[in-house]
This record gives structure tokens, C-alpha cells and sequence, in this order.
């Protein structure tokens, strides 16, 4: 058993200091730096106060992942330079009927299956390492996984200038129907399991969240194909607003992260069966202590981000609505959604139960079924139930 300091410090690995002394660290603080500076020298005349609070949240966010990952340094530059070619494509008067390198690459659609199919050759990678072993077989999964995370936010980058297109006052955040927030989640939860995997877990994770990935991109294709939500629309008078570009990435980091610990807790229930009936799948999985504590810091870090994404949207619905919460079905089920893992960490700090030999059983069987409910708020309420959220309606 590890000790419950070893725990508590794994758990909150992903929030302790950051110590920035070497070479790359540096420049990173200087580019991110520059960049903070140029956008607000660029758009000073045009921010108020929480234009400014925007662009401070954001800058914090990407100068915490530099610095913490020094890969996410490495894919933040590669994203700027392919969305630079799109966006350079657009500005220069080319668009997909005359351009063979945008109609095959560098818009944003086809951008997409090119990321769909990096997702599918991901998925199969690891899972074949999964059920072979074969070394291989997982290197190839994780670097597809890196190429689709990267297609991914390069694709929305050139949508967002393709939203400009013939309808200047169009311009906004791709992140308005149910194909822009798929790419955005399947993007999302990838890099998410990356910076994961990256902590010195074993790559056998990654046989149960690129699948699961990988239904969200079949998902989102077939949305693209059967409802064309892949066409530019212009969007309604409630989105056009800067909350949109806070309150969505906080939303979607809590999707990533509650929907990894699910299948985190499918492998935890999977691990537990091989050990009992003695088969060696269970030897490409991690521990059980370290299935749970992994488990345990997705939905820790997933319940801070969605609390503070609910509650800078009550705050988006009072400017929009002249109410912070009116039980529309979204905001009642994102309650449902919030409720249920405040009380999944209640009891996963409970003395009591935190000394039971089935509690890690106990825990991933609740964040494996936990999918159901915030499947149902993210996707299930925008199907089925509308109201006033119900943007992504198909």
C-alpha cells in the first residue's frame, strides 16, 4: 500500500509549483510573454475590463501547461505554424475550390478527417499493445494520438478564420454547434490522456481512451455528413459574447477529465478481474493503488473546472437571460453533473469508507456509470431536451 503522503502528493501533482529555471522554461515565459503583450497592444482600444480578465486567464492557463509539460511547448508552436498556412491561405484570397493544398489539407473540415483518421490509427496502436504487449504497437498509438491533437486545435484555428469569410461580422470561437465542440472535446480529452501518460504511466491507458475518443469522432463525421454542421452559420445574438471563450475551454477541460476517469475506472474494473483470474493483461495496466490515485486526480482536477465553468456561466446567463439560473434542462443537469462527483469526492474522503478493501472497486464502477450522467448533460440535453442552451440542437 502507498502511503497516504505519496498519495495526497500524486493527486495534487497536476497544482503543485512550478519551477521554470531551465533554458526552454525561459524562453517559453518570453514568447508567451511577447505574445500577451502584442495582442493587447493590438487590441487595446477595443478590450474593457473583462476582455482583459479574458486574455489574463488565458495567458496564465498556456504559461501553467508550458511550463509544467515541456511538450505542450513543442505542440503550441506546431499548431501556430499548420493553422498559420490555413489562416495565410485565407488572407491571401484562396479558398478550397482553387487550392488543392486547403480542398486535401487546410480547411478546417478536411483537417477534421484527417484528425478522425489519426484517432482511429491511435486507438488501434494501443490496443493491440494492450491485448499483445507489442512495444511497437504502442509508440505508434501514442505518436498518432499527438498527430490528432494537433490537427485537431489546428483545425479549429482555421475555422475561426473561415467564420470570417464573406460575413466579417460572423467572426467567432468555432465552438457553437455539436461539430465544433466534437473536434474541441476529441482534441481536448487526447491531450489531456497525453499529459497523463506522460507522468510515467504505462501506455496500456490509452487502449481505453482513444476508443472512446474515437466514438466522439465518428460522432462528430457523421453530424458533419448527415446535418452539415460543418458548413460556416452565423450564430445567435446570446453567443455573441466573450464569455463564450471562457466559459467553453473551462467546460471542455472538465469533460476531458471526467470522461478519462470513467475509462480510467473501466481499466481499474478490468485489472481487477485479470489479477483474479491470473491472465497477463493485467501486467500492461498499472497498479491498482495507481489506477485509483490516476482516477482520483482526473475527477479532482475535472470538479474544479467544472465548478468554475458553471459558475462563470450562471454569470454569462444573467447578462444574457437577466437571471444567474432559471432550471433550464442544461443548467439542471450540469447541477446533476456537479452534484455527483462533489459527492464522488465526499466519499472518496470519507475515514470510513476510504478503509474499505472494495473501495477502489467501489469508486471506478461510480466513475465508469458517472458517463452516463455527463453524457447525458453534454450531449443528451442538446438532442433531446432543447431549452435555452440548446445551441448544438441537431
Amino acid at each position: 500500500m502507498l502511503s497516504e503522503s505519496v498519495e495526497m502528493t500524486r493527486i495534487s501533482n497536476l497544482l503543485s509549483p512550478i519551477k521554470a529555471s531551465d533554458a526552454g522554461s525561459k524562453l517559453w515565459i518570453i514568447f508567451l510573454t511577447s505574445g500577451a503583450f502584442l495582442v493587447w497592444y493590438i487590441f487595446r482600444t477595443e478590450f474593457w475590463m473583462w476582455q482583459f480578465i479574458t486574455l489574463s486567464l488565458w495567458y496564465a492557463g498556456l504559461m501553467w501547461a508550458g511550463l509544467r509539460w515541456p511538450a505542450f511547448r513543442t505542440l503550441f508552436l506546431v499548431i501556430i505554424g499548420i493553422a498559420a498556412i490555413g489562416v495565410g491561405l485565407y488572407q491571401f484570397g484562396y479558398t478550397a475550390s482553387d487550392s488543392v493544398a486547403l480542398y486535401f489539407f487546410f480547411q478546417s473540415s478536411a483537417m477534421v478527417y484527417w484528425m478522425s483518421a489519426a484517432i482511429v490509427f491511435s486507438a488501434a496502436g494501443y490496443y493491440w499493445y494492450l491485448f499483445s504487449g507489442n512495444e511497437a504497437s504502442g509508440d505508434w498509438g501514442h505518436k498518432f494520438a499527438w498527430v490528432a491533437v494537433t490537427l485537431g486545435y489546428a483545425a479549429l484555428a482555421i475555422r475561426w478564420q473561415q467564420t470570417y469569410i464573406g460575413h466579417p461580422s460572423w467572426g467567432h470561437i468555432p465552438v457553437t454547434n455539436m461539430y465544433d465542440v466534437m473536434v474541441l472535446f476529441c482534441a481536448t480529452t487526447a491531450l489531456f490522456y497525453l499529459y497523463y501518460e506522460s507522468l510515467g504511466r504505462t501506455r496500456g491507458l490509452g487502449a481505453f481512451a482513444m476508443p472512446m475518443i474515437l466514438v466522439a469522432a465518428i460522432f462528430l463525421v457523421w453530424v458533419g455528413f448527415a446535418y452539415h454542421q460543418n458548413k460556416i452559420q452565423p450564430i445567435i445574438p446570446a453567443l455573441q459574447s466573450f464569455w463564450l471563450k471562457i466559459h467553453i475551454p473551462m467546460e471542455f477541460v472538465a469533460y476531458a477529465n471526467f470522461y478519462l476517469a470513467g475509462m480510467v475506472g473501466v481499466s481499474y474494473l478490468l485489472k481487477n478481474r485479470s489479477e483474479n483470474i491470473g491472465s497477463s493483461l493485467s501486467k500492461r495496466l498499472p497498479s491498482l493503488n495507481e489506477l485509483e490515485h490516476i482516477m482520483v486526480s482526473m475527477v479532482m482536477f475535472g470538479f474544479l473546472f467544472f465548478t468554475a465553468g458553471t459558475i462563470l456561466g450562471a454569470v454569462w446567463a444573467a447578462k444574457a437571460w437577466g437571471g444567474f439560473w432559471s432550471w433550464d434542462p442544461k443548467e439542471t443537469w450540469a447541477l446533476i453533473v456537479w452534484l455527483n462527483y462533489a459527492a464522488y469526492l465526499h466519499m472518496r474522503s470519507n475515514n470510513t469508507f476510504s478503509t474499505r478493501p472494495d473501495k477502489g472497486v467501489k469508486l471506478a464502477w461510480w466513475a465508469a456509470l458517472s458517463l452516463v450522467t455527463v453524457t447525458f448533460c453534454f450531449v443528451g440535453v442538446d438532442l433531446f431536451l432543447g431549452g435555452l442552451h440548446s445551441y448544438a440542437k441537431l
